[in-house]
This record gives C-alpha cells, structure tokens and sequence, in this order.
C-alpha cells in the first residue's frame, strides 16, 4: 500500500509542474464582459472585484450576493437579471483569494477577514444604514453566517433583512469538498495559478508556492469545525427570515439526510426543494427555479 502511494506522489510531481507551466486559457467573451462591467473597491491594500446594478425602479431593496468555494460572483450571471427586475441593487463581490479579486500570499485566509469585506463594501457603497438582503452560496453561507452573529451584536452598524441561503453546509463541522467543474464559473479563479508567484515562488518554487495558498484558502474548513457554536447558533438565534433552496442530487448535503437535520435544526425556516436532478449550483443548473423560489421567498413579506 505505501509503495502505491509513493508510485501516485512521483507520478503526480511532474504532472503538476507541467500544469503550473501552461498558460492560463484566455477569459471568455462573457467573463470578459463581466469584469468589464464591475468595478474594484480597496480593502486594506487589496483590490476586491465586485458588481453592483442599478435595477428596479420604486424599489429600494438591496441583496448582496456571496459565492462559493471554488469561484466567483460569476457563479450569479443567470440570475443577474431577473435580480434586477426585482432589487434597486444587485451587488456582488469576488472574496479575496477568488476570481478577480487579489490572491495575497502569504496570506491567512479567514471567514472574519471574508465578511469584513463584505461590511467593507457596504461602506464603501454608502448602504451603511441600508437593510440589505443576503443572498448566498457554498463557502458563502459561512460568511452570511458570520454577518448574521453580528448583527446580533447592539454595535452592529447596519441590518440583516432576510438571509436565503441557496446549498447551506449548516453544520460548519463537516468537512466534505465539492469541487466545481461547472466550465465558465470557475474561470477567474483559475488565475491564482499566474498571480501566487511572489516571493515564495521564487524561494520555493512554484509547487510549493500553490500549495501553501491552497492550504491557507482551505483554513475555512478548519474555522468552520472551530466556530461551530458561533456560526450555527447565530442561525437558531436571529430574528432574521431565513430560507433554504435546496437541489436533491446534492453530493455535498445529501438527500434526504442534509434536509431533515436542517429542519430539525432550524424549525423556523422555509424550504424550497428544487426538481431531482439540481444539484449543488442551483443558481446555474435551474436559473429559472432558482430565482422564481427565491423571489416567492422575498415577496411573501
């Protein structure tokens, strides 16, 4: 068996200097038009990406939407418009480490950092006082999660409305990885492999450098285990409506096991269960149910 995985390890060395030497594919037409059509805001000297559409006239919500791991706020293109035809703004962002936005290394990574961002943001686009509607995904929830706690907080300076939370890993323990191979989606993320060539690269050369980034990306799996208490029981605490919409085929939270813990968990909760073959992007396999359970949610108050 150790002589298996000892045969795997010298195999996959110079696959992976091969893959670190190609270059990177050219953005496609519409993740070009996308970062063309946002903007970046600074966050303690890193450029953070993010969207932020003018939508409907006479409304003046706002939702924010939050990615997962391993992409971007590409991961909302679909809906993009329907959102607007609701929401006076749309915002989205790309967390640093992902997409667009700066990938520092060495860098510790952290959900806290994360949703600092995020309060960042909101600053910076002078929505401080404004309610703001939560909209999230994936590696996202987690964030929600940590905004949701501070809402909680009598400091907090601006409010949480509704949370929907779209594939939720509700117990911040579990340790599962899904990884995208949803094509566009993950497209600027692919760019750390260009851009994680700092000093480390040239100290300990490019395997190394990618692997410590990867390893401080992925601490969130870890803060999720540490915080548990923290993150779950700000989702059994809050006042604030919150709505799961959830894709059967799952792997991440299976069926039907993910959804009876989640109810058990958080009785208070609507659900919407979208068709048996959606899976873990809902937002990109059913655009149409997705936003159509996502707006009933909205609009029923």
């Amino acid at each position: 068996m150790k002589e298996w995985w000892v045969q795997v390890g010298l195999l996959s060395v110079p696959l992976l200097a091969v893959y670190l030497h190609i270059p990177p594919p050219k953005l496609s037409p519409a993740l070009l038009s996308w970062r063309s059509s946002g903007g970046y805001f600074n966050y303690k000297d890193q450029n953070i990406f993010y969207r932020d559409s003018t939508g409907a006239v006479g409304s003046s919500d706002v939702v924010v939407l939050l990615h997962g791991f391993p992409t971007s706020s590409y991961d909302w293109c679909k809906i993009w418009e329907g959102l607007t035809q609701r929401f006076h703004r749309v915002i989205a962002l790309d967390f640093v480490g992902f997409g667009f936005s700066d990938k520092p290394r060495p860098h510790r990574y952290s959900i806290f950092e994360q949703a600092s961002i995020v309060e960042g943001l909101v600053r910076h686009l002078g929505l401080r006082h404004q309610r703001i509607n939560l909209l999230s995904h994936d590696y996202g929830d987690t964030v929600a999660q940590e905004l949701l706690h501070r809402s909680l907080q009598p400091l907090m300076f601006w409010l949480l409305f509704f949370l929907s939370r779209p594939i939720t890993r509700l117990l911040p323990c579990r340790s599962e990885l899904f990884v995208s191979g949803s094509g566009q989606s993950s497209g600027p993320t692919r760019s750390l492999r260009r851009q994680s060539t700092g000093t480390c690269g040239r100290r300990c050369g490019p395997m190394t450098a990618i692997s410590l980034f990867l390893f401080s990306i992925l601490q969130y799996i870890n803060q999720r285990k540490k915080h548990r208490d923290r993150w779950v029981g700000a989702l059994m605490s809050t006042s604030v409506p919150l709505h799961l919409i959830y894709g059967p085929l799952d792997p991440v939270n299976p069926h039907p096991e993910f959804l009876q813990l989640y109810k058990k968990v958080l009785p208070m909760s609507t659900v919407s269960v979208l068709d048996d073959h959606i899976s873990h992007y809902p937002q990109l396999e059913d655009p149409t149910g997705f936003l159509n359970a996502y707006l009933n949610f909205i609009n029923s108050f």
